[in-house]
């Protein structure tokens, strides 16, 4: 430093030239699309996940691209988010894609009655719709319910949840990130005036404690966020609101099938590879692990997927699962809920400096999660390098493992 010179330009100067790093609790789809946008913009990343890469919320989903249409009438904001994302994954993502559509398809005088705001609530969403001939619908599907008495066409996919998971993690490896996967965090580490400066975890192979540090620590937990967030005195309105999806042996549609309704259970039917997948129920639980599959729920499932396609009354059943979806907490229902995300600084938030927490949203969201939250990281440390995740396509995800 010069003589006479600022020591906190030059500390400053500093900060911003030495490589910032970072840990990220979760490899789910939003802890690794956020361990990529980090390490492509030039951090340190270390990804800390209990489990598998996927083996919670993500390896269970039943792989919808959402075009956002499903969202477009009672919560916009997710909607918007939803088109967005889907064209950018459309982009970079190919390898994990099914590119086949979908139809929203009335049923009966009520799903007729909700048309005509399904149909503005879409445009002014900026969703392609369009609506389309009831027999050119059965004529491309022609195992749906014959009675059906409208279809629409919206850019619904389908996607491959595992190796969506395994592409981020891929990209993220390519640009040195160091996945830590089957160690489970067990608290924050702390320096000497209080700020979070990492994890205590432990290896869940060798059961030997590890400690991870870091400049920061982002909490991508998803339904497990407040849970995480509790071990450093910290309260996340994160609701754990699982549903149940059945798996059927037949592939009976080509395209993503949804019933023309306000958002409920039992109105999704999606082709996955050589299967169709119903899906889902919607309550809220305390805990976020461990969850049964109930029976009348299945029951439930199976009644609904045979309104969209009679056919699948009578084909058996490959497995029923269950999954909890990360919904950002308030005094309205699970459905009622908006599928949204948030990112919070807890600095701000609750005075403990080092940590970040991003939940809610949904899949096809989880790239511009992670660019959101990266936005904040960066602004936190001084450290100034854009985001270009939705320019590049994604690494190969076998190369995750290479």
């Amino acid at each position: 430093m010069e003589e006479g010179g600022d020591p906190h330009a030059e500390l400053d100067r500093i900060m911003k030239t030495t490589q910032p790093s970072a840990i990220v609790i979760g490899a789910g789809f939003t802890g690794c699309a956020l361990a990529y946008d980090l390490a492509q913009r030039g951090f340190a990343v270390t990804v800390v996940e209990r489990g598998e890469l996927a083996s919670g919320t993500s390896g269970r989903t039943h792989g919808l691209l959402h075009s956002g249409a499903r969202y477009c009438v009672t919560d916009a904001e997710a909607a918007i988010e939803c088109i967005q994302e889907n064209m950018i994954l459309r982009r970079i993502a190919k390898q994990c894609i099914e590119y086949n559509g979908g139809y929203f398809v009335a049923l009966d005088d009520a799903d007729l009655g909700y048309a005509p705001a399904f149909f503005q609530g879409a445009q002014n969403c900026g969703i392609p719709v369009e609506e389309i001939d009831v027999q050119r619908a059965l004529a491309a599907e022609p195992a749906l319910n014959p009675k059906i008495l409208a279809a629409y066409q919206v850019p619904d996919a389908a996607f491959d949840p595992l190796r969506l998971a395994m592409a981020f993690a891929a990209s993220a490896r390519q640009h040195g990130a160091k996945f830590n996967t089957f160690h489970d965090v067990v608290g924050f580490l702390r320096d000497g005036i209080g700020n979070i400066c990492g994890v205590s975890a432990v290896n869940r192979h060798a059961g030997q404690p590890v400690d991870f540090r870091a400049d920061i620590t982002i909490n991508a937990t998803g339904a497990w966020a407040g849970k995480v967030a509790e071990m450093a005195g910290i309260s996340v309105p994160v609701r754990p609101t699982p549903g149940v999806m059945v798996a059927y042996e037949k592939r009976v549609t080509q395209r993503v099938i949804n019933r023309l309704c306000e958002p409920d259970d039992g109105d999704i039917l999606l082709p996955q590879r050589r299967m169709a997948v119903i899906g889902t129920t919607s309550f809220e639980v305390e805990e976020a692990d461990y969850i049964p599959v109930y029976p009348d729920q299945v029951k439930q499932m199976h009644q609904r997927a045979a309104l969209l396609v009679p056919e699948l009354e009578n084909i058996k059943m490959r497995g029923a699962y269950m999954s909890a979806r990360p919904l950002i907490g308030g005094l309205m229902s699970g459905r009622s809920l908006s599928r949204t995300f948030k990112c919070y600084d807890h600095q701000t938030d609750e005075e403990v400096n080092g940590l970040v927490t991003v939940t809610g949203g949904k899949a096809t969201t989880c790239r511009v999660m992670a660019e959101k939250t990266a936005d904040l990281v960066c602004q936190k440390l001084g450290w100034q390098r854009a985001c270009e995740t939705a320019q590049h396509p994604l690494a190969d995800y076998h190369l995750y493992y290479s």
